[in-house]
C-alpha cells in the first residue's frame, strides 16, 4: 500500500529498496526555503542495518502489507518465547533474536501484538506501558531537586532504568516499553 512521505510513523514496517525497514525516528522539516521533507531513520529487520532517508514530501513510499494478530505469552526456555492466540489456541514460537529486549519485560500471560510478513513471524509489540515493581536504587541525597535528577534503578526483570528520586526499593511503578522510561509511581 502507498502511502506519502508525510504518513510515515514511528514503529512502521515500509518497503523499501528490495527490504523490510523498521522506522524508528522521523522528523518533518519545512525549510524557509525549498519543498518540505521527512527525514527518517530506518532498522532493516532483515539485515539489522540502521538507514537514515530523505523523503520528500510529495513522495510516496510503500508500506509492507503487516497482519498484526494477538497472543498471550505463556513461557521462555533457553533459545524461544512461546506464545498462544487466545481465540484458537494455536501456539508459536518466537527466536530470542526476533524479541530482543523486550523479552525482559513478559510476564505471564501478558498479551503482545505479533507482526506477520507472509505468514513469517516479524516483530512483537508490547502494551505501550507496563507496571514493574523496583528492585533495588540508590538513596536520594539531601537536597538533590526533583526536576533536575534522576537516580539509576533495577527492575524486577533486571531491567535498569532513571527513577525520581522519591522513588525508593520496593515502589511499584509504570514504564514505557518504547523508550523503557519511567512514567510514574503508582
Amino acid at each position: 500500500m502507498k502511502i506519502n512521505a508525510t504518513e510515515i510513523r514511528v514503529g512502521m514496517i515500509l518497503e523499501y529498496k528490495g527490504e523490510l525497514w523498521e522506522v524508528l525516528k522521523t522528523n518533518h522539516v519545512k525549510p524557509g526555503k525549498g519543498g518540505a521533507f521527512a527525514q527518517v531513520e530506518m532498522k532493516s529487520l532483515i539485515k539489522n542495518t540502521k538507514l537514515n532517508e530523505r523523503f520528500r514530501s510529495s513522495e510516496t513510499i510503500e508500506k509492507a502489507s503487516i497482519e498484526e494478530i494477538k497472543y498471550n505469552f505463556l513461557y521462555s526456555d533457553e533459545n524461544d518465547f512461546f506464545f498462544m492466540n487466545p481465540t484458537s489456541f494455536e501456539q508459536i514460537n518466537l527466536s530470542k533474536s526476533i524479541v530482543g529486549d523486550k523479552g525482559k519485560l513478559l510476564t505471564e500471560n501478558l498479551e503482545v501484538t505479533i507482526n506477520f510478513y507472509n505468514e513469517n513471524p516479524l516483530s512483537i509489540l508490547l502494551p505501550n506501558q507496563l507496571t514493574c515493581k523496583i528492585v533495588s536504587t540508590d538513596v536520594a541525597l539531601k537536597g538533590q531537586t526533583v526536576s533536575s535528577s534522576y537516580k539509576p534503578a533495577i527492575l524486577e526483570n533486571g531491567l535498569n532504568i532513571q527513577v525520581p528520586p522519591f522513588i525508593e526499593s520496593g515502589d511499584i511503578v509504570i514504564i514505557d516499553t518504547r523508550t523503557m522510561e519511567y512514567v510514574k509511581k503508582i
